[in-house]
């Protein structure tokens, strides 16, 4: 028979009831956090939909880059290309109903815009 040896571990007996007792605090913690999240609502969380943006933006048609003129509602990349290149050749926009110009910019796709849109100012000739 061999002698009674204690068993090795890897923190000293009197740490071990303080890291229990951290442990049990944090997963009181985490528990409250996710009541207080909704937790037990049991609906799901989508995460590939974006929040809703709670601010406002506005561009100017004339200056915006693409990336800014993809973030309009109804907009893509290609419509937001397409307002580039009718930028590009035909010089900037007189109006905003000037949009309706652009392939694939109908009136509902311009009123869905028009919130965001920063009103064209008349250019000025000099005398």
């Amino acid at each position: 028979m061999q002698p009674d040896t204690p068993e090795p571990s890897f923190l000293p007996r009197r740490t071990q009831p303080i890291i229990v007792a951290a442990v049990c605090v944090a997963l009181a913690a985490m528990a409250v956090w996710y009541v207080g999240q909704g937790g037990l609502s049991g609906g799901l969380v989508h995460h590939d939909a974006p929040p809703a943006t709670a601010g406002h933006f506005t561009v100017n048609v004339n200056q915006a880059s693409i990336n800014e003129l993809a973030q309009l509602p109804e907009l893509g990349m290609a419509t937001a290309q397409r307002i580039i290149d009718h930028r590009r050749e035909h010089g900037p926009f007189a109006s905003l109903d000037a949009l309706l110009d652009v392939p694939g910019i109908g009136p509902a796709t311009l009123e869905a815009m028009r919130p965001h849109l920063r009103p064209i100012r008349p250019r000025t000739t000099s005398p």
